[in-house]
């Protein structure tokens, strides 16, 4: 479907730029409101993810083209984020880093090179793999999936075309119909929208039932500059119920980490702090419950 010309924008190259304009705009709404019926199955995919990186397992994106380009996109935000060790995302793409700002003719059709990469990358039992595929027939990231699974890693097939080959290799197989594109196989429109919020949504939510964020915060968040430091403070601020300079001082004696800051400004010293959260899986609620049940 995504390669189809939709019959309702034939005339698009004839139209003023406020119509046409408007005509894209109500397409990437759409591609929005597709996602509606996957969500049951990201919720499956979450659940089945955290545990094996709970463990240590790595998350891991396969594709080509505009595909993998949207996952870099994501997985790059999830250090800084997060604090997600950047040694714990790793990339198949097709025709290799390069491929990420050229062309790489021929690329997508290398199945040979994809089942070289998983194997290079020591994929195993811990890892979640993502493929992620407009049309759902890349053969690089079905033989990325096909291996990966093999290599008992857990897989994630995400396709905008139902029936699609990737989503009959992948453990779970997230189905994102957002039908033809306003300019037909221009996947980078209504898929490549569909496929970024869909990434949102599974490494987000990973992130949460990780413990990475408390309150709607971003806890583990790394305060490399004076803005990040300043919402840090407002965090343990928020959190703890305290000055800002008690917060300030908290942050100064963790190394400016936020989950622990916050258990210091409670009262704990910082070994008793490390030792709460770790305890308690890096979840800074149960955390601070057990901080205060502490006789």
């Amino acid at each position: 479907m995504t390669e189809h010309a939709d019959s309702r924008y034939l005339a698009l190259d004839s139209w003023d730029s406020l119509t046409a304009l408007r005509a894209i705009w109500e397409s990437q709404m759409a591609a929005i409101a597709s996602l509606g019926p996957a969500l049951p199955v990201l919720a499956d995919v979450v659940e089945s993810a955290v545990p094996r990186l709970r463990a240590g397992g790595r998350l891991v994106y396969a594709g080509a083209g505009t595909s993998i380009r949207i996952a870099v996109q994501d997985g790059t935000e999830l250090g800084p984020t997060f604090n997600w060790p950047e040694s714990r995302t790793h990339y198949l793409i097709a025709g290799g880093p390069a491929a990420l700002t050229l062309g790489i003719e021929g690329a997508e059709d290398n199945a040979g090179e994809a089942r070289d990469q998983v194997a290079s990358a020591g994929i195993g039992v811990q890892d979640v793999v993502i493929g992620i595929a407009a049309s759902g027939r890349t053969p690089f990231t079905i033989a990325a999936l096909e291996a990966a699974r093999a290599a008992g890693a857990l897989t994630v097939g995400i396709s905008c075309n139902p029936g699609a080959r990737l989503l009959d290799v992948a453990d779970h197989a997230v189905v994102i119909e957002t039908g033809a594109e306003v300019v037909a196989g221009s996947t980078r429109m209504k898929a490549g929208t569909a496929q970024k919020v869909v990434l949102n949504m599974i490494s987000t939510q990973v992130m949460v039932r990780l413990g990475h964020v408390h309150e709607g915060l971003m806890v583990d968040m790394r305060p490399q500059n004076k803005k990040l430091r300043r919402r840090a403070c407002d965090m343990v601020v928020r959190i703890a119920q305290v000055s800002p300079d008690a917060a300030r001082a908290a942050l100064a004696q963790c190394d400016w980490r936020v989950k622990p800051a916050v258990l210091v400004a409670l009262g704990a010293r910082l070994d008793q702090a490390d030792a709460a959260l770790a305890s308690a899986g890096g979840l800074l609620r149960q955390a601070m419950a057990a901080l205060r049940a502490t006789p």
